[in-house]
């Protein structure tokens, strides 16, 4: 009898652990061997970016016995750095970066680089060498450095492909100049987006990450590198839980072309894109709110050439699903000019494939773009970001007189008082709005620091909503 009712029991235990897909584990995953494998290949950056050192010449240099009959304030003034025959002072930084070859060629953040006149490395064995910038992309926030060294460690490249939410990651690096600092957490998610980085489907954590952490090597339980840590989430600087990494195989495209072009050259398609609401999808005859809405086609693109139109909703590129508007510039980016890829949109409830060539995307000696795919024109004074209204949208909303649609809300006021994406501005306080020159023209003459009042239009009624915009905003 004793017997039966341990079976049973254990038969009742097992089938929790089948019906649950997991079983508990005491204690937490071991990293002391991951780390001392990888930390030699971690290495400390510091980066200087050269002042102005104006020395006077003989016929300007202040004779000694005036300066001595100068007041004390004055003689203070012309001896500090920085005043009359000083210049400026030179600007640091710091950040992380690992080494990717052994003949010292380092990975690292754009950002960490960025208008540097000289770069130190420091090599976990306290080994320095003056560094040479290979190449640097700021759309992807990746640059190549390169050293004069030999038979250095190095780290394997991974595949961030695989990971999963809640699978242990680990990060090494340099935050507050503390060098080969080892914090661990999971994967939150992946395939974040910003409007800053559009073409970065970023990797997020909850990994501790801060200033110096820039550049250094996100890796996976077997000690590959699967992100490089690029940014925090931040209201006051610090960490709080929420930590980026550029997706390995986005570096890697990027320091490829890096090292044989000096740059990274990617696809256009020609597109503007917003996102898909759920009202929007019920009136594009979608069966759920998916894929990125094209709110207009650049002439001559990419898109036009094909076939696409405002309205269509695309839902994979290459193969590749379009579950939300941000998804895609990754998804173009990835690929150089030239390339044919297939699109397929949604166009009036049907589905259509169209035939692509990509463009080339360009940028200007700053990495600003000048032309692009994108979801949403950069935000203003107002907090808001505005796209036209495409025909099909136009009666889809009810056929508003003129207006612009809203397609995303970063002002926490202008949330506040009940703006959302999708709500048509069709006033700025007496000022009616035709289009987006017309929007922005309004933006600009709103005065700072005062209220505003905006006429709008959500599911064919219209309201007005005030609020006062925030001044950093």
């Amino acid at each position: 009898m004793t017997r039966r009712l341990f079976c049973t029991f254990t038969m009742v235990a097992l089938l929790a652990v089948t019906s649950t897909g997991f079983a508990r584990v005491s204690g937490l995953p071991d990293f002391t061997g991951l780390v001392e494998e990888a930390v030699p290949a971690v290495v400390n950056i510091r980066v200087t970016q050269f002042g102005d050192r104006v020395t006077p010449d003989a016929d300007s240099a202040q004779n000694p016995h005036d300066l001595e009959q100068m007041p004390e304030f004055f003689r203070r003034f012309f001896d500090a750095p920085g005043g009359p025959g000083h210049g400026t002072p030179d600007r640091q930084g710091a950040g992380s970066g690992f080494i990717i070859e052994d003949d010292g060629y380092i990975m690292t953040n754009h950002h960490v680089v960025e208008g540097a006149d000289e770069i130190i490395v420091r090599l976990a064995d306290r080994r320095e060498f003056k560094a040479e910038l290979i190449g640097s992309d700021p759309l992807s926030d990746v640059a190549l450095l390169k050293i004069d060294a030999k038979a250095l460690p190095t780290l394997k490249l991974g595949d961030s492909e695989s990971l999963r939410p809640g699978e242990w990651v680990v990060a090494i690096g340099s935050p507050f100049n503390f060098e080969q600092s080892v914090t661990a957490g999971i994967v939150s998610a992946k395939g974040r987006s910003t409007n800053q980085q559009q073409y970065v489907p970023f990797i997020q954590t909850d990994v501790a990450i801060n200033r110096g952490n820039s550049g250094g090597p996100l890796l996976n339980m077997e000690g590959e590198v699967v992100g490089i840590n690029s940014w925090i989430l931040s209201s006051g600087g610090g960490y709080m839980g929420l930590s980026f990494s550029i997706p390995i195989e986005t570096a890697s495209a990027a320091v490829t072309q890096l090292r044989e072009h000096g740059k990274v050259s990617r696809g256009l398609l020609g597109v503007q894109v917003g996102a898909v609401t759920r009202e929007m999808a019920e009136a594009l005859s979608l069966d759920r709110p998916v894929g990125a809405l094209v709110n207009d086609v650049t002439d001559g693109s990419a898109a036009e050439k094909a076939g696409i139109q405002p309205g269509d909703v695309i839902l994979k590129f290459k193969g590749d699903t379009v579950e939300m508007w941000s998804d895609l510039p990754p998804l173009v980016g990835a690929n150089p000019p030239g390339t044919r890829a297939e699109v397929l949109v949604s166009r009036n409830g049907k589905e259509k494939t169209f035939n692509v060539t990509l463009d080339a995307l360009e940028s200007d000696q700053e990495g600003n773009l000048l032309g692009s795919d994108t979801g949403s024109r950069q935000s203003n004074a107002l907090g808001l970001q505005v796209e036209p209204i495409s025909n099909e949208m136009r009666r889809s909303l009810g056929d508003p007189d003129g207006g612009v649609v809203v397609t995303r809300v970063e002002s926490d006021a202008a949330y506040r008082a009940g703006l959302r994406p999708g709500d048509v501005i069709l006033m700025i306080n007496n000022d009616k709005i035709d289009d987006v020159d017309s929007f922005d023209k309004a933006v600009k003459s709103v005065p700072e620091g005062k209220a505003v009042a905006l006429r709008v239009m959500r599911e064919g009624i219209t309201r007005f909503i005030a609020y006062t915009p925030a001044a950093e905003e």
